[in-house]
């Protein structure tokens, strides 16, 4: 009974409510979700948007295989492009050695000049 008696004292203790109705309600709530604003703007720019660049690039790299281009796939298999399909592509990583693999796992073009 005694701890009942204590909070109830404690709340009737509070700031007394402020004149001005809907106005400064409606500011308060701009504030408070000013920071959650912020934290996504930030998340946007330092997350969001450089993954979004990297995945488009990598779209533009594999619409533009094409024979002869050496290529680095997930699984680090180096090779060069044999031929190209809608969703697949196949590789000659050996003399008389032709993997088919999916285009979404070749990660890398080598430069033509790099050495095997």
């Amino acid at each position: 009974m005694f701890l009942f008696n204590f909070v109830t004292e404690a709340f009737a203790m509070g700031p007394a409510p402020q004149a001005g109705g809907q106005a400064g309600g409606a500011q308060g709530m701009i504030a408070s979700l000013l920071p959650l604003i912020l934290i996504f703007v930030v998340f946007y720019f330092l997350l969001i948007r450089p993954q979004q660049k990297k995945a488009k690039e990598h779209r533009q790299m594999l619409e533009n295989l094409k024979r002869g281009d050496k290529v680095i796939t997930g699984g680090g298999i180096y090779g060069v492009v044999e031929s190209v399909g809608n969703n697949t592509v196949v590789l000659k990583i050996a003399e008389n050695v032709k993997v088919k693999f999916g285009k979404g796992y070749i990660v890398a073009v080598r430069p033509a000049t790099e050495e095997d």
